[in-house]
C-alpha cells in the first residue's frame, strides 16, 4: 500500500527508515520530510495544517495509511478527519491526544483513575499559581499546560525560579500553551521513558528508553527537544516495567476507553523512579524525538504491520521484538540551540558513514541547496544513531561517528547515556 507520514524531524526520518523496510509498503510519501528522508521516501510539499488538503492528497496519490509523526496535527485532531473521510490513520483522536494537549488534562485523569503521579495544581492566572507556591515552597514543577515543543516545563529549584515561569507563562512566552499553569510536586528519582502501543482495548510495551533534555552536560542547562537518548533504560528493570504497565498504562487506557475516548497510536510515558515506585511525570501521545531513532533500530518486526494492528483493533494478534544490542542517539544541534541559532551552514563528512549496518544517521533540521549541498535547517540537525553490545560500546560508536563530520557550527553533548554507563562499570 502506499503510506503518507506526516513530519519532517529525526523521529520522521527513523519511521521513514523502518516504513519503506516493511513488505507491507509500495511507496512512502512524506510530508514535507528532510534532505535525509528525501534519500528513503517522496517528500511533498503539503499543508498538513489543512485535513481537507491531505485528504485530497490521499485520494489522488491511493495512499492506504497516514501515520501522524509530531504532536501538534494530533491535538488538532487530524486523525478524526481521516478516520471519518475513511482513510486509515495511525494516532489518536483528538479527544484522547489531549492526555498531551493538556497536562491539566492527564492530571485530572490521574485523579479519577487513582494513578500514580505528583501532587499538583491548576491554574489560570498568576496570583493563584504563585499562593500555591508559597504554600508547598520549592523545590516545585511549573509547566505550560498546553503544546510548547518540550520547553515548557522548568523544574525550579527555589520560590524565585518558580514564580519567574509562572510570569513567564502568564506573559505569553509559551503563546496559547501558557495560558493555563500546572504547578507540581517535585519528585526525587531518575526519570525514563516506556513506549506502548494500543489499539482502544489491547496495550502492548514496547521497550523503554531514556532521553537528555537538557542541553548542557550533567544535565545542566535549559531544556530542549532532547539531546540524545538510549534503549533500553537500565533503569526500567522488567519489575519496574510490570508495576508501570500495572498501575499506570493499562488504567489510563481503560479509563480512556470507558469515558467513550479509547486511544489508539503509541503512548510514551515519561516515568520517574521514586522510592515508592513509577510515577507519571507526564504522556505523549507520539513516538518521542530523539528516542524513536533508537526504538526504529532496536525493533526487528514490522512497524506497518503493528500500526494496522492498532488501527484495525487486533492488537493482542501481534507482538514486538528487539535486538538484544542497545542503541544510543547523539543530537547534532546549531549553536546557541534552544536559543537563537543561524541555519544555512554546511555539513560535509556524511557519506563516509554510509554502509554501517550499526550504524545510521537520522536527520533532522536538514535541507539541500541547489547545488546538493547539505544545510542545517533547524536547532536539532542530525542524530548520529548506534548499536552496541552495551551502552558504551554503542556510545563510543556514536561519538566516533560524530568526529568524521564535519560541521564546525554544530555541537553536542559528550555524556549521553552517563547513568548507564556508570552503571555497567560499576560506578553509579
Amino acid at each position: 500500500m502506499n503510506i503518507l507520514l506526516i513530519g519532517s524531524g529525526g523521529r520522521e526520518h527513523a519511521l521513514a527508515w523502518a516504513i519503506v523496510n516493511s513488505p507491507l509498503t509500495g511507496r512512502l510519501h512524506v510530508a514535507p520530510g528532510n534532505a535525509g528522508i528525501a534519500d528513503e521516501a517522496i517528500c511533498v510539499a503539503l499543508d498538513t495544517s489543512d485535513p481537507s488538503a491531505v485528504i485530497a492528497y490521499c485520494r489522488d496519490h491511493e495512499i492506504g495509511l497516514v501515520v501522524v509523526g509530531p504532536e501538534g496535527p494530533l491535538v488538532a485532531g487530524l486523525v478524526d478527519e481521516l478516520t471519518d473521510a475513511g482513510i486509515k490513520a495511525f494516532g489518536p483522536r483528538k479527544a484522547p491526544a489531549s492526555l498531551e494537549g493538556s497536562k491539566g488534562f492527564t492530571k485530572d485523569l490521574c485523579a479519577r483513575a487513582a494513578i500514580p503521579t505528583a501532587a499538583y495544581g491548576r491554574f489560570t492566572d498568576a496570583a493563584a499559581a504563585k499562593a500555591y507556591i508559597a504554600k508547598v515552597g520549592a523545590p516545585i514543577v511549573v509547566k505550560a499546560d498546553g503544546l510548547a515543543a518540550g520547553k515548557g516545563v522548568v523544574v525550579a529549584m527555589t520560590e524565585a525560579e518558580a514564580l519567574a515561569a509562572v510570569d513567564a507563562c502568564f506573559d505569553g512566552e509559551f503563546g496559547a500553551a501558557g495560558a493555563e499553569v500546572v504547578v507540581e510536586e517535585f519528585l526525587e528519582g531518575e526519570e525514563a521513558s516506556l513506549f506502548v502501543l494500543s489499539d482502544g482495548r489491547n496495550v502492548l510495551p514496547l521497550a523503554s528508553a531514556q532521553d537528555h533534555k537538557r542541553v548542557g552536560e550533567g544535565d545542566t542547562g535549559p531544556n530542549t527537544g532532547g539531546m540524545g537518548a538510549y534503549s533500553p533504560a537500565p533503569v526500567m528493570t522488567p519489575e519496574l516495567t510490570e508495576r508501570a504497565m500495572r498501575e499506570i498504562v493499562e488504567p489510563t487506557v481503560a479509563t480512556l476507553a470507558s469515558e467513550g475516548t479509547p486511544f489508539v497510536g503509541v503512548l510514551y510515558a515519561g516515568l520517574m523512579m521514586t522510592k515508592d515506585g513509577p510515577k507519571l511525570i507526564e504522556y505523549n501521545v507520539r513516538f518521542g524525538d530523539p528516542e524513536c531513532q533508537v526504538l526504529m533500530m532496536r525493533l526487528k518486526d514490522d512497524i506497518v504491520t503493528l500500526m494496522l494492528a492498532c488501527i484495525d483493533g487486533t492488537l493482542d494478534k501481534v507482538g514486538a521484538r528487539w535486538r538484544d544490542e542497545v542503541a544510543l542517539t547523539v543530537v547534532l544541534a546549531a549553536n546557541g540551540y534552544p536559543g537563537v541559532y543561524d541555519k544555512g551552514t554546511v555539513i560535509h563528512g556524511l557519506e563516509a558513514l554510509e554502509g554501517d549496518p550499526a550504524l545510521k544517521v537520522f536527520h533532522a533540521g536538514t535541507r539541500r541547496d541547489e547545488d546538493g549541498r547539505l544545510l542545517a535547517n533547524g536547532g536539532r540537525v542530525l542524530n548520529v544513531t548506534a548499536l552496541g553490545r552495551t551502552v558504551a560500546e554503542a556510545r563510543e560508536r556514536a561519538y566516533a561517528a560524530i568526529e568524521r563530520i564535519d560541521w564546525p557550527e554544530g555541537f553536542c553533548r559528550r555524556d549521553i547515556g552517563w547513568r548507564a554507563v556508570a552503571r555497567e562499570d560499576g560506578t553509579a
